[in-house]
């Protein structure tokens, strides 16, 4: 094992393949890492004590941990106090956890699917129901190709962690902790529910064998309340995911096309949100949003197939049967419009869905140790 300089911004590398710790347990158990489910280990102990570090933990905090691989983060979890419930899809793995972890009375181990498991579930006798909302955290490091679905499954629900952790491909954590110029519908999207920082680059030598992409540690601190005030969450991601639908293009444009509405009404309500026309969707922050949706909301589309969502030039902005009137604040709207057939878990929670990650997800999923995913 040695010390090995990365390129700048990355964690240094202490080891190149896997410690003696990972090849005991490994043997021990007669496990080998999986290629048909693309599994690496996460090796470097750097990294290991980044996410550790990145969790802030106090004693006695309640610590979801999914895709727990060999253990060895949850034991570091369980050693600064934190009651872990790790949760292994891998039946071998949750064979090893359970008798590698026997002697921590704070580590219970569950064999199951988190997507099929709701925090309430996993937090029955742990949390009072008054305290699951962002009374516990959440460790990940997953597969890739999950990414996208456990961050919806946290965020959108009633029970959302105070804190997440993840371990992510790097091109995504640099789209989800993006600043206006660089914005996309995914980080609107994870920004109106958390604030999102990059807490380390990791190189793709922190994994073994290692994976063809570089990766990073990613925090989210997930609001009480969100950021900017809106009655109606699914409208208003409906008219972001409106002005994203052709992110080339300046927002008159773009929202011209997907609205089906006349350039000249689209350029008004623009202005009247305060909005310069020629910008693109990528350089507005959420407070800008809020004032698009505000003034675009009554236009979305409404089921009944005689309402119509276009301003008549006579009116102004819309009024109540889905046209405008002058002045008018959309408030709460009755449309529950989601993007495609993607649909909140939780369907009565009022949240949005999380857009899905698409940077290369499936080139490579790193995990914690070995993920039974």
């Amino acid at each position: 094992m040695h010390r090995k300089e990365g390129r700048k911004g990355l964690l240094p590398v202490v080891c190149t393949g896997l410690t003696f710790l990972h090849q005991q347990i490994l043997r021990q158990f007669g496990l080998r890492p999986k290629k048909r489910l693309g599994q690496h280990f996460l090796v470097d102990e750097a990294v290991l004590d980044c996410i550790l570090s990145a969790a802030e933990l106090s004693h006695g905090d309640i610590v979801v941990e999914i895709g727990p691989g060999l253990g060895i983060l949850t034991e570091g979890l369980a050693k600064r106090g934190a009651k872990v419930i790790a949760v292994e899809l891998d039946s071998r793995l949750v064979t090893l956890l359970r008798k590698r972890l026997s002697s921590l009375p704070d580590v219970r181990v569950v064999h199951g699917d988190i997507l099929k498991l709701s925090p309430e579930e996993l937090l029955a006798g742990d949390l009072p129901a008054s305290e699951l909302d962002r009374g516990y955290r959440v460790i990940a490091n997953l597969p890739y190709y999950i990414t996208s679905p456990v961050l919806r499954h946290f965020l959108e629900g009633g029970a959302r962690p105070s804190r997440m952790v993840v371990m992510v491909q790097k091109e995504v954590g640099e789209a989800i902790a993006a600043s206006p110029g660089k914005m996309s519908l995914l980080s609107v999207k994870i920004q109106f529910y958390s604030r999102p920082t990059i807490m380390a680059h990791v190189a793709a030598a922190s994994f073994y064998p290692p994976p063809k992409v570089e990766s990073v540690v990613l925090r989210l601190e997930v609001y009480s309340q969100a950021p900017i005030e809106v009655s109606d969450v699914a409208s208003f991601f409906e008219v972001v995911m409106r002005g994203f639908s052709s992110p080339r293009k300046q927002l008159h444009n773009s929202l011209a096309h997907s609205l089906e509405m006349p350039p000249g009404e689209v350029a008004a309500l623009l202005e009247k949100a305060g909005i310069e026309a020629k910008r693109r969707a990528e350089t507005l922050g959420l407070e800008e949003w809020r004032e698009l949706w505000r003034v675009f909301a009554p236009c979305l589309p409404r089921p009944e197939p005689s309402a119509s969502c276009h301003p008549e030039p006579s009116e102004g902005p819309c009024n109540p049967q889905g046209k405008f009137r002058k002045g008018e604040d959309p408030g709460p709207s009755q449309d529950r419009h989601r993007e495609g057939s993607r649909r909140s878990p939780s369907t009565g929670s009022g949240h949005a869905p999380v857009a899905e990650f698409t940077p290369n997800e499936a080139q490579a999923r790193p995990q914690n140790d070995l993920s039974g995913e």
